[in-house]
């Protein structure tokens, strides 16, 4: 029934920001197509700089960054020009495909002092669409369907799942929920896919019997139908779809081949991934510098497949 629970690690991704690390993890490095996903806060106290929260420039190919806030406010820069903030309950997709470069910048405090709490997640792209051109996309929650029964709430984030879908545009079949449940609901998984779990964000809930707490992921077995009981009010994050086979991950670079993981670490090392605008040549070399001071040195094999190798190359992805 139960596949796997995971326990987030502690990550950092910026001077003033750590996060809990879900995915990938050593034992289970996808959950259908999702490949990586962090949980940044609840960060209540902000910086007197909050500029020390920024995650700056960074390259991403074969995948989309899927961006979810729960409070404050980011703006987010990107290689095509792209100038974006971005609010609790829009969803924020950017498919990096053949390559692109981004930013996540907090330059607004009045926008945190409720504080600072976001998710992101990668979703791995086929094969067939692992070289598309780069995009993004940013949808406003009245484009996000919601649910309500009683102590329920949910969201459909993005994919399709419990008769809902939007239009937000994915390469593959999956589904993604921010659900909210008051304690003492009970609640189950979507049945059309193949690869599901839940992360909690907040709250506790019981399965088979057994509290489980923040920070734990659970993954289930295919066909099962788990009944989850929310201790006192709670909030997860539902994921999952259908699996894309094995990938590579490197830093900030997924592919299903190691040589073009290869041609992306030489692209960003010779500057031929453009960076956002604003981003100052001074920035790029301290860029490269920090980027190489996180490189594992004599690594005979850094592309095999064990995810603690990896983390060491994810520490400043958000």
């Amino acid at each position: 029934m139960l596949d796997i629970v995971i326990q987030a690690r502690e990550a950092v991704i910026s001077k003033a920001v750590k996060v809990k690390r879900i995915l990938p993890f050593r034992l289970r490095r996808m959950v259908g197509p999702f490949i990586f996903m962090d949980h940044a806060g609840l960060i209540a106290d902000i910086p007197s700089e909050p500029s020390s929260l920024d995650v700056l420039p960074h390259p991403h190919i074969g995948l989309s960054t899927v961006s979810y806030l729960f409070g404050g406010q980011v703006t987010h820069r990107d290689s095509l020009g792209v100038e974006q903030i971005i609010r609790p309950g829009e969803v924020n997709w950017m498919t990096a495909g053949s390559g692109i470069a981004h930013s996540e910048r907090f330059e607004d405090p009045s926008s945190l002092t409720g504080g600072l709490e976001m998710i992101q997640t990668w979703v791995a792209l086929p094969e067939k669409d692992e070289e598309t051109a780069p995009s993004f996309h940013n949808y406003i929650p009245e484009q996000l369907p919601v649910f309500t029964d009683k102590g329920v709430w949910m969201r459909l984030i993005a994919g399709n799942a419990f008769g809902l879908r939007n239009d937000v545009k994915t390469n593959s079949p999956l589904f993604y929920l921010h659900v909210v449940l008051q304690k003492g609901a009970k609640f189950g998984l979507p049945q059309e896919h193949s690869e599901r779990g839940f992360y909690i964000a907040k709250g506790s809930v019981e399965l088979s019997g057994i509290t489980y707490y923040p920070g734990q992921m659970l993954v289930f077995n295919k066909g099962v139908d788990p009944l989850i009981l929310a201790k006192e009010n709670t909030t997860l994050m539902l994921l999952g779809g259908e699996p894309l086979g094995e990938r590579f991950i490197w830093w900030n670079f997924v592919s299903s081949r190691k040589e073009r993981i290869e041609q992306a670490k030489e692209d960003w090392k010779q500057g031929r991934i453009i960076l956002p605008q604003r981003t100052t040549r001074n920035l790029y070399r301290c860029l490269m510098i920090s980027q190489n001071q996180r490189e594992v040195p004599h690594d005979p094999n850094p592309f095999h497949k064990h995810p603690v190798h990896n983390q060491l190359k994810l520490e400043h992805n958000f």
